[in-house]
């Protein structure tokens, strides 16, 4: 079932050597409503931050933070946006604001019910006849469920086309049921820009994906590792989230309130890590418990039992640096999608299992320790091009 959530979203690229200059920015966004527009003051270690937030993490309708090797992207509301980043871009010195970019359009979000398809299947599953139809989406996958991200102006094209591809609407303005009925797998946390590319747009999947590696090839676009870089996937736990719906009317259980404190706690600590966190990326919804994908090393910013998820079973990102394409590029992700899992390609006897994580300006393909090389193979002969490995 996906539903739409009431939002209007803008999306930030932050150079990373800008990072410092917007984490207060971050950290307000992480402050509950009452604090920051009484004006809480801000140390500047983030102190601010660390205050008891009343009410998160499910304040926001949709919320991603995330800390690349190639960026920092923030996904948030346009008022979010305009109350927290444009003050920031200002005051910049005049030479380093047109390095950060806040869309000018605003993007709507749906929520898919965690049912579906493995990752890499169900990736395809959603884009492709959104990338066939030449829409632009954002792509996040997060622990428990779904986000498709797609240009306001775009919704009703958006709903056209899942419905000519079989997916059943139950209310337009709400949600609509996959006639497959899939069960899911449990998948890294995956978020995935994606645009069909060319005009016209592609005919099928095979062709997206040919025009999305030519894309690659021409701008000399190639796959990285960072090295010794591991991720794993996390978010907090289901019950605390019941119980913090539950008590919405009146007051939030203890437990619950601990349990959120602890976790904000150690997302502040991440962020302040100097001089940025290697790889973070946070997602926060109104429906459910906060998601995280990080690098192995912030996890004992966390309280033992704080975060749901195994600790020790480890994702390599594999990242593509977009900044060079325009924003709306050409079908990177469900090109990418359809290599590694061999929608479009009978070369892999097996599907890779992957996931992603998609920020503004970057691409980043998460594959397990054992599936790396037959994943970097993949692309590097997709893309005939040369992977690699930045220190």
């Amino acid at each position: 079932m996906i539903s739409w959530k009431e939002t209007q979203l803008a999306l930030v690229h932050i150079p990373l050597h800008l990072y410092s200059n917007f984490l207060q920015s971050i950290l307000q966004l992480l402050l509950p409503n009452d604090s920051r527009s009484n004006g809480v003051p801000t140390h500047a270690n983030g102190a601010a931050a660390m205050l008891p937030p009343k009410g998160w993490p499910y304040e926001h309708p949709f919320v991603n933070i995330s800390i690349t090797p190639v960026e920092c992207s923030v996904v948030c509301s346009r008022t979010l946006a305009s109350e927290l980043f444009v003050p920031a871009v200002n005051a910049l010195d005049p030479s380093m604001k047109n390095q950060v970019s806040i869309t000018t359009e605003d993007f709507v979000v749906m929520q898919v019910d965690g049912e579906g398809l493995d990752a890499g299947q169900r990736v395809l599953e959603l884009t492709s006849p959104l990338a066939l139809a030449g829409i632009s989406i954002f792509f996040i996958t997060t622990y428990f469920s779904d986000y498709i991200l797609v240009p306001l102006r775009c919704r009703a094209q958006v709903v056209h086309a899942l419905e000519e591809r079989g997916f059943q609407f139950e209310d337009q303005t709400s949600s609509y049921v996959n006639p497959g009925h899939h069960s899911r797998k449990h998948s890294s946390s995956t978020s995935s820009f994606d645009i069909a590319p060319g005009t016209p747009p592609p005919a099928t999947v095979s062709e997206l994906q040919t025009r999305t590696f030519a894309t690659l090839k021409r701008c000399r676009i190639v796959p990285t590792v960072g090295s010794g870089l591991r991720l794993v996937q996390c978010a907090g736990r289901r019950d605390a989230y019941r119980a913090n719906s539950i008590g919405q009317a009146g007051n939030r259980s203890s437990m619950t309130s601990v349990a959120d404190d602890a976790l904000h706690l150690g997302l502040v600590k991440c962020l302040i890590s100097p001089p940025y966190p290697r790889f973070l990326s946070l997602t926060l919804t109104d429906t459910e418990p906060a998601s995280l994908l990080l690098d192995h090393t912030l996890l004992p910013n966390f309280a033992p039992d704080i975060l749901l998820g195994s600790k020790d079973e480890y994702l390599i990102p594999i990242t593509l640096d977009l900044r060079e394409l325009p924003m709306e590029s050409p079908g990177i992700v469900c090109g990418v999608a359809g290599r590694l899992v061999g929608e479009t390609t009978a070369q892999l006897e097996d599907a890779v299992e992957m996931s992603y994580l998609s920020t503004a300006r970057a691409g980043t393909v998460m594959v397990s320790e054992h599936e790396l090389n037959r994943a970097l193979g993949a692309l590097s002969g997709a893309a005939n091009g040369v992977l690699s490995s930045p220190d």
